[in-house]
């Protein structure tokens, strides 16, 4: 099975999170509502550093399949 790389989630406990999962390396899930990222991965120092410089890329890259998203049920 081929996943895709972002997913959306969905939760009643949580009606007024959005939640996007990516589901390639580094795995995370954001709450775009306050930009909470729970990492699915543990990190060396070295990751660490690495993964500060693409954290913006990939909250940018989530809020923008989301919005892709909605806009496509909206059609």
């Amino acid at each position: 099975m081929e996943i895709p790389r972002f997913l959306l989630g969905d939760n009643t406990d949580c009606p007024e999170a959005i939640f996007v999962i990516h589901t390639e390396f580094p795995r995370f899930i954001i709450n775009l509502v306050d930009d909470e990222i729970e990492w699915l991965e543990e990190f060396s120092k070295e990751d660490e550093e690495e993964l500060t410089h693409q954290t913006e890329n990939l909250i940018e890259e989530a809020s923008l399949f989301y919005d892709r998203e909605v806009e496509r049920y909206q059609a």
